[in-house]
Order: C-alpha cells, then sequence, then structure tokens
C-alpha cells in the first residue's frame, strides 16, 4: 500500500487501530474504514484547508468532519493520544505554553468566545495552550485558556497526579506556592527566580538545559497548521485537533 503524504504509515497504523472505535467486534454499528477516515483527518490537520477542500479520496467531507466531531465528543482523540504516552520518560517533566493566534473563521463567535478558550492578548484573539512534556519533549498533557491568562494559573491542574524527579519550567513559573506543590510531589524545582525575588533561589542550570526540548515540541506541533494557527470555532474540536497532532510525534 502506497503512503500519500500526510498519511500513517504501517508500522503507525497498526499502533493506534486496535484502539479506535468502530471495529467489526465492537458493539454498535462499524466503521466504514478507521484508517482512511484518520488520515483524512491527518490530511485536514496538517494542511490546514477547509473541510470543503478534503480530497475525495477519503469520502464526503460533511460525513468526515461529522464523524470527525463525534470522536472529539466522544474523547476519542484523547483516550488515543493518553493509551501512546504510557511509555512515557518521568525523569523530568516540563511545563510551558503558547499563544496560538486565532483566524477570522475562529473569531466571529458573538457569544460565549470565553467559554471556547478564546481571549484578547497582545497578539490579538487568542488562544493559550498549556503543554505538560516528559523528559525527552513529548508531549503529556494540554489545557485550553484564552490568550490572556497567565502561565503558571494553569500548573497545578498540568501537574496533578503526575510523577518525576524534577520539574523544570521558565521564570514564569516561579512562585512558591508552585514550589510547594512540586516538593509535595517528591521532586526538585527547576526553575529560575524571578526578577521580583529580594533573595534568588539556586536552581540546577545543568538539568535546566533540558527545558528547550518543550520548546522544540512546540515547533514540531506548530508543523501542523491546525495547531499554528485555530481555525475551530468550538474548543472541543481544536482539542481533538491537538491530541491528534500529539499522537503524531509520539508515533514518530
Amino acid at each position: 500500500m502506497s503512503v500519500k503524504r500526510y498519511e500513517l504509515s504501517d508500522a503507525q497504523w497498526q499502533r493506534i487501530a486496535s484502539l479506535l472505535p468502530g471495529k467489526v467486534a465492537d458493539p454498535g454499528r462499524s466503521g466504514t474504514d478507521n484508517r482512511l477516515f484518520v488520515n483524512g483527518c491527518l490530511w485536514v490537520l496538517r494542511s490546514g484547508a477547509h473541510w470543503c477542500d478534503l480530497p475525495e479520496r477519503y469520502g464526503k467531507w460533511k460525513s468526515v468532519h461529522r464523524r470527525f466531531s463525534r470522536w472529539c465528543h466522544a474523547g476519542v482523540w484523547e483516550r488515543v493520544f493518553d493509551a501512546l504516552t504510557a511509555d512515557r520518560d518521568n525523569h523530568y517533566l516540563m511545563i510551558d505554553s503558547t499563544i496560538v493566534r486565532a483566524h477570522q473563521h475562529a473569531a466571529n463567535r458573538k457569544r460565549g468566545a470565553c467559554d471556547q478558550a478564546l481571549g484578547r492578548s497582545r497578539g490579538g484573539l487568542t488562544t493559550k495552550v498549556h503543554m505538560l512534556a516528559d523528559a525527552l519533549g513529548r508531549p503529556l498533557r494540554f489545557i485550553l485558556t484564552p490568550g490572556q491568562t497567565g502561565d503558571i494559573t494553569q500548573a497545578p491542574a498540568l501537574l496533578q497526579g503526575q510523577s518525576g524527579n524534577a520539574v523544570l519550567a521558565d521564570k514564569a513559573y516561579d512562585s512558591n506556592a508552585l514550589r510547594a506543590i512540586i516538593a509535595e510531589m517528591g521532586a526538585e524545582a527547576v526553575i529560575p527566580s524571578n526578577r521580583s525575588r529580594k533573595v534568588a533561589i539556586p536552581h540546577d542550570p545543568i538539568a535546566y538545559k533540558h527545558r528547550n526540548r518543550i520548546e522544540r515540541c512546540f515547533g514540531r506541533l506548530k508543523h501542523f497548521r491546525r495547531f499554528a494557527t485555530r481555525y475551530d470555532r468550538r474548543s472541543i474540536h481544536f482539542a481533538g485537533f491537538i491530541h491528534l497532532a500529539a499522537a503524531m510525534i509520539w508515533l514518530r
């Protein structure tokens, strides 16, 4: 089987095939072709094109979009991503965030924008993607907020239930409260002190050098155009694309 651009290889497909609903052995209606459907979603994710521009080989675009939406609401993309992250490296945990500019197609919602993780920041109407990553710079967890939300506000939720030897973060995460949470985890806080601190708290500069891995991870994720720019009005659809993009990082 020839693999077209943006599509799953045979090895990648074998790793996720059993995680998807609609198999013959599953209760209810069987999916027409899960691999073709996922490849269609990947084409939209990577290209950033309108759903209506989906190539005919993937089927009717309305049917593919409807099925993508159903899987978003059912949490399928997140479950696939979570299953792939089981083989993580917890030596270090890293937290950071990035701003994603909302396209006018996502920004023309008159009401309920706050409920859809859209807000005003320096870049205009934006969404902030908060991420937790493992020691190899692979994504482990995401939280979406309006773009003006402070980085540190989501750190406790990102770290909840996690374990590791150290937590790496930049100066934006320097707070006594977060350091206490990290200490309760039994981990070391590798966080440079903010300039506002009267007495700087030392950190491990060698370990801190590894923090660039989470920044490189954001760079890889932004190769997917529907991550780099938010085109989706509803945050649940944007989150679905994020988890699909993150799953592809783990499938490499």
